[in-house]
């Protein structure tokens, strides 16, 4: 079996940073698509603990588990406001 990215708005194009379709002006999930889906140019690997902007605070969702390289559901990029 091949390993694939998937068609979702994580990887979509037009996926904004707050989580938000500029096509369609709606949040929206990972685990969505639509007919305007846009891949990336580029794909980054950095998303783990330590590009998290709960790392090592108190509303981290896995404080005795997070660690440099570890990925959880409810990562949010450093440049997410505060």
């Amino acid at each position: 079996m091949a390993i694939r990215l998937g068609n979702t708005c994580a990887n979509c194009d037009k996926f904004m940073s707050d989580s938000t379709c500029a096509v369609h002006k709606v949040k929206v999930g990972h685990l969505y698509t639509c007919d305007n889906f846009e891949m990336k140019a580029r794909l980054a690997d950095e998303r783990n603990c330590t590009s998290c902007l709960r790392f090592e605070r108190e509303d981290c969702a896995n404080p005795q588990k997070a660690a440099p390289g570890m990925m959880c559901a409810v990562w949010a990029p450093r440049s997410m406001s505060a």
